[in-house]
């Protein structure tokens, strides 16, 4: 007999919406605005973490990223940019509130983000409707895979790791997770996602695909 679920764990950038800053936008941003992208690649890979911990702002992490020199653009140019990414994923969020709704689960976002972007992402997107918690490295200060951001979210839950699902796109973030006892899915599209939380005991017999725009 499956075991209830109570919860879900929830990533935001690939599982609800798309990636924030991920690495498509930034070659976009290469191309826009004219940028080396191996460069930009190389300062983003030694300073994100710090910016995703919430130790350097957004303007900060942008200064050791782009503007260590004078551009022909401006950081408020640059950063429009940035937050004009975030789309959602429309029928994962309509997934997720039709389930919430059934079964009255808590949510959880465990999510790897900068500040500015979350908050922005989360504004946009109407997520206090829909998340009970926000779990986002800049707001504990430590980045998943780190087990401890794994075992705050539980913290908040106040339940057993067997009565939580843990949904994510990242692999090495679920087998994490996993071994830590914590039931995941790895996340690969709704139908897939769906079909595994209807084994866990989560079904919508009547849920209907939304029409996207």
């Amino acid at each position: 007999m499956a075991t209830e679920v109570k919860a879900l764990l929830l990533d935001i950038g690939g599982v609800l919406l798309t990636k924030g800053w991920g690495r498509e936008s930034r070659r976009l941003a290469a191309e826009r605005f004219g940028l080396d992208y191996e460069d930009m690649c190389e300062r983003h890979e030694l300073v994100v973490h710090l910016y995703e911990e919430g130790k350097l702002t957004l303007q900060e992490y942008l200064h050791r990223l782009v503007f260590y020199s004078e551009r022909r653009f401006t950081p408020e140019q640059f950063i429009a940019f940035i937050m004009e990414q975030s789309k959602p994923l429309s029928d994962m969020l309509f997934f997720v509130r039709e389930l919430k709704a059934r079964y009255n689960l808590k949510t959880v976002a465990l999510s790897n983000e900068g500040r500015e972007i979350t908050e922005h992402r989360i504004r946009l997107f109407d997520l206090v409707s829909l998340i009970d918690f926000f779990v986002c490295s800049c707001y504990v200060g430590t980045l998943k895979p780190d087990p401890g951001i794994f075992r705050f979210a539980l913290d908040q839950v106040q339940l057993d790791r067997e009565h939580v699902v843990f949904i994510d796109d990242t692999a090495l973030h679920v087998e994490v997770a996993r071994e830590l006892g914590i039931p995941c899915i790895h996340h690969k599209g709704l139908d897939p996602t769906r079909a595994q939380l209807a084994a866990m005991g989560l079904v919508l017999p009547d849920y209907v695909r939304p029409a996207l725009e």
